[in-house]
């Protein structure tokens, strides 16, 4: 790959991956409702899950929506009905404040939402159901790796690697900062139903396809 193609995949990477969608929501919301440690696992698994999709996706599964294009139909409408799924579940995550005793130092006289965050492996099994993506290895594979060469495969994935992880985990510890302005569960409840259509309405772009 030559300087200037490898300097616009850097690009494309850094801007598809600071931009809001579906991932850097959930993991805001995450950093806001669980703090920036217990979203570890999360964003792990998005930025690991991301560049294994990229991988196989360069490998060749790209070329089953070519030759079957109801395959592409079948993931739109997984990924929407998943999609509303999770947005109605960071809606209700439901508040809880903690007690003096029981809080951990960081959160004592905050309310934080009760459940647990979204697991490593819950993370890398997303990215298959993100629509933002499918989008982004699509367009990363075709235009920055048009011979589908298994060297340009792996270069593609590994600069998603290196420029992804630091971006998720922007969001995440936005996420954390914001949590210090939700001091009620009613700013809480807010925030969540916030972020629940910030989701939803992330879903346009799919739905314009």
């Amino acid at each position: 790959m030559n300087p200037e193609l490898l300097f616009g995949l850097a690009v494309f990477s850094f801007a598809s991956s600071i931009t809001p969608g579906p991932n850097n929501l959930m993991l805001m919301a995450s950093g806001a409702n669980f703090g920036f440690l217990r979203t570890v696992p999360h964003l792990l698994g998005v930025a690991s899950g991301f560049v294994f999709m990229t991988l196989v996706v360069g490998a060749g599964l790209a070329q089953i929506f070519d030759r079957f294009p109801v395959s592409y139909l079948v993931l739109k409408v997984v990924s929407i009905v998943y999609l509303l799924f999770l947005a109605w579940k960071v809606a209700t995550a439901a508040p809880v404040r903690y007690g003096r005793l029981a809080a951990p130092p960081e959160a004592a006289g905050r309310p934080a939402a009760s459940g647990t965050p979204i697991t490593f492996f819950q993370a890398v099994l997303f990215q298959w159901v993100n629509p933002k993506a499918w989008a982004m290895a699509l367009t990363a594979m075709s235009v920055y790796n048009p011979t589908r060469s298994l060297g340009g495969v792996a270069l593609v994935a590994l600069v998603f690697g290196l420029i992804n992880l630091p971006c998720v985990s922007t969001w995440t510890v936005l996420g954390q900062q914001i949590r210090r302005f939700l001091h009620s569960n009613q700013r809480l409840r807010l925030f969540n139903w916030t972020m629940a259509v910030l989701l939803v309405l992330s879903l346009a772009p799919v739905l314009a396809l």
